[in-house]
């Protein structure tokens, strides 16, 4: 149904009803035989490696370096490289999104994959078991910490009209002051831009209006007067979008340049005897 489905910002159309318990068993089983194989793997050829002159200390630092691998730092990495979709749930149509319908970021699957070793991997899935089978919308622990939840892929999901910026409203949104939306609003806006086409013209008119009043209480200064609902609802989430990229990108480029200088040091410090 229409009221089920979140557009996100690659253009890809999401169900946003949560994902059967069944669904994410299955997936989850995928992404276990997958990540316990290569880390089998990964951990018997570097013991083949070093075996000659390998000391007990080694071999434990070795054994330690796998499991973390396996538990905490694969998992983070593919999730937030593929925005939410490891092997498992590339291969059961899912992904994690956040609870806005946002795609997830590193934050978010840093804290799943850290919780999955205690309610995952410690209590074989257990914990993760009966959290979901009682969370209305089959969160997990892991899912419930960092606020997102899974949701299904639709068939042939691509679509031509991702989230745009008005153009007339550009430099009003660039200088205005957002605050956060609540989870819910944001993605009845997104909803409601995703199916415009699709409602009735009273019907739009009427959403839009009442999801324009409510966002406008968490934007400062108004929009120019007379700007359409829907051009403002647009305005707004095509800016926190925006925002939120260059922030990463701030971030991600803040870690590299820190990166760079921890692997200089100590090293690149001048002797002062030389």
């Amino acid at each position: 149904m229409a009221t089920d489905e979140i557009l996100t910002g690659e253009g890809v159309l999401l169900d946003a009803r949560p994902v059967s318990f069944g669904v994410r068993v299955l997936g989850g089983l995928v992404d276990a035989v997958v990540y316990l194989v290569a880390g089998y793997g990964l951990m018997l050829g570097v013991l083949a490696a070093t075996a000659a002159d390998l000391s007990p200390g080694l071999s434990n630092a070795v054994s330690i370096a796998a499991i973390a691998t396996i538990t905490v730092i694969a998992p983070t990495v593919i999730e937030t490289l593929s925005r939410g979709r490891s092997i498992g749930k590339l291969a059961t149509g899912v992904r994690i999104v956040r609870d806005d319908g946002g795609p997830i970021r590193f934050r978010h699957a840093f804290v799943r994959a850290l919780a999955g070793v205690g309610e995952l991997w410690l209590t074989v899935a257990s914990a993760a078991v009966i959290t979901s089978l009682v969370h209305p919308r089959g969160k997990r622990v892991g899912d419930i910490l960092a606020g997102t939840y899974a949701v299904r892929v639709s068939r042939g999901a691509k679509v031509d009209t991702a989230l745009r910026m008005p153009p007339q409203l550009a430099g009003w949104a660039r200088a205005a002051d957002m605050r956060r939306l609540p989870d819910g609003l944001a993605l009845a806006a997104r909803q409601f831009l995703a199916r415009t086409a699709t409602l009735h013209p009273e019907s739009r008119v009427q959403m839009g209006t009442e999801l324009a009043a409510q966002v406008a209480r968490f934007v400062a200064p108004a929009p120019p007067p007379g700007t359409h609902p829907e051009f403002f609802l647009a305005a707004v989430l095509a800016e926190r979008r925006d925002r939120e990229l260059a922030a990463n990108l701030r971030h991600a480029q803040a870690r590299d340049a820190e990166a760079i200088l921890l692997h200089r040091l100590p090293h690149a410090v001048a002797d002062p005897e030389s």
